[in-house]
């Protein structure tokens, strides 16, 4: 088809043509001018729109109006999870969600650093949080958010999953993804497989396969709740006020019997987050974009096709944007693993000693991989939906607003001195808080970490204030008009 808006857009000119001859009133000119003025948003709004989606220009006029004014010309119908009251048991994991008597401070609960103000993440911008007896123990990592996680698979290491699944054809969506390749995760050293990525779990390093399990680690920490063992928590939950609900739920024998109840607790703890629809609520702008309820600025449509961009900024290569083949939402992460070089933390606690590293999947807190050097400092790609809201990011913290991440993307290899600190030879410290023997795992496969260091940086700060605007319309809470 033409991509003149004339082919579209009727003649200003023959506006004006049709009044009675001799009539000399302003209505021509005014139409005149009217009719310009539409041709020209018609020509700008088409110009955005191809920025948005280059390898798709509308083929019927219906499509143009949409395009031009950030609607998805092809709306698909979401599977969304279902809303309904919560269960017994999940009403139970609620209690003890919010209860604050489980810890050994007595004022901090499970909603202390997953606040439901905050998407489920951290309340304010520490790199960590304080806990212990006195809330004066600094966590060792950030907590991650436990919003979206009812999809989470257990971790594994094998082939790509979703290499399986081809995204479903979108059309606008889809023609700003095409050509988008998911991220390589091949680790650097033998003897992994190229095809063997690891996958799922749920924390920084995946040790805990389900929301029962990660539900108990943060009680037992030291530097968290504090507890010293099950039986403490055990203990507490005995006394709690809720206590008489556990023997009609489970049986009179649960509280004679610490290790039962508090796996019984923490199921109710891990039910609650799978069934209160807060912790995947999908009401996003971008989500209603998808469905044909919202429109997108054209700001936020260059950021979607820069997102989805394998050669700019290639953030769907882990970050997922397509709904999946059965129109399930997308979650914005593969949760897969990576090593990504962050800079180091000093603030951390654990850093002061320079010998002391933080290796994800190897260690120090999850220990069955230590062996599989392969997968040293990789760690698990966390969802983007609500990351605009966030003040901490990375496995570190070292980060506090969006502008920073992705400043780090587009300048680590082109720019790393001003990534990195210097040594006291002013030497740049490029991958610091990665061991040596290490960082041949660190992604340099997957755009924008495929440049060179005499290249240009793959985005300009355009770009990047684009892609940020699009990332906004991740979090929830929109309402479309």
């Amino acid at each position: 088809m033409s991509t003149s808006p004339h082919s579209t857009a009727p003649s200003a000119t023959s506006a004006a043509a049709i009044q009675p001859s001799g009539e000399n009133t302003p209505r021509g000119p005014r139409r005149l001018l009217i009719g310009c003025a539409v041709v020209l948003l018609a020509v700008a709004g088409l110009a955005g729109y191809a920025l948005a989606y280059p390898e798709r220009m509308p083929d019927a006029v219906g499509e143009f109006v949409e395009g031009i004014t950030g609607a998805n010309p092809h709306p698909v119908q979401l599977v969304l999870p279902p809303s309904a009251p919560l269960s017994a048991v999940a009403t139970l994991g609620k209690e003890i969600f919010y209860d604050t008597s489980l810890s050994a401070s007595g004022k901090q609960s499970c909603a202390s650093c997953h606040s439901p103000q905050h998407s489920y993440g951290p309340p304010n911008d520490l790199a960590v949080q304080l806990g212990g007896p006195h809330l004066d123990r600094p966590g060792y990592r950030p907590p991650p958010s436990l919003a979206y996680l009812y999809r989470q698979a257990v971790f594994s290491i094998g082939p790509d999953a979703a290499d399986a699944e081809a995204p479903p054809d979108l059309s606008a969506l889809a023609s700003a993804a095409k050509g988008t390749q998911r991220a390589d995760k091949v680790a650097g050293q033998a003897p992994a497989a190229p095809a063997m990525v690891p996958q799922g779990g749920l924390f920084w390093d995946g040790r805990a396969d389900s929301l029962q399990k990660q539900a108990i680690g943060p009680m037992t920490d030291p530097n968290e709740m504090a507890n010293a063992n099950i039986e403490d928590v055990a203990a507490k939950i005995a006394r709690s006020p809720y206590a008489k609900k556990f023997a009609q739920l489970f049986g009179p024998g649960v509280l004679k019997n610490p290790e039962f109840l508090t796996s019984e607790a923490m199921f109710a703890v891990g039910r609650y987050e799978v069934e209160e629809t807060s912790f995947h609520a999908f009401t996003s702008k971008y989500d209603y974009w998808l469905q044909g309820k919202a429109r997108l600025t054209q700001t936020e449509l260059r950021g979607l096709h820069l997102f989805n961009d394998p050669k700019k900024a290639n953030c769907a290569g882990c970050h997922l944007s397509a709904p999946t083949a059965d129109n399930l939402p997308p979650l914005f992460t593969d949760t897969q693993y990576e090593a990504l070089g962050v800079p180091r933390n000093n603030a951390l606690a654990q850093n002061h000693d320079p010998k002391a590293f933080d290796i994800g999947l190897c260690g120090p807190i999850r220990k069955d991989l230590a062996a599989q050097t392969q997968y040293c400092s990789m760690f698990l790609t966390p969802t983007l939906r609500n990351s605009a809201q966030r003040h901490i990011y990375f496995h570190n913290g070292v980060y506090h607003d969006m502008k920073q991440v992705m400043d780090f993307y587009n300048l680590r290899n082109t720019n790393p001195e001003k990534i990195y600190p210097r040594d006291a030879s002013g030497k740049v410290m490029v991958f610091d808080d990665v061991p040596k023997e290490y960082q041949a795992n660190i992604d340099y496969a997957d755009a924008p970490f495929d440049v060179k260091p005499t290249d240009k940086p793959a985005m300009t700060d355009q770009d990047i204030k684009d892609i940020i605007a699009f990332i906004g319309t991740l979090n929830d809470g929109y309402h479309p008009n």
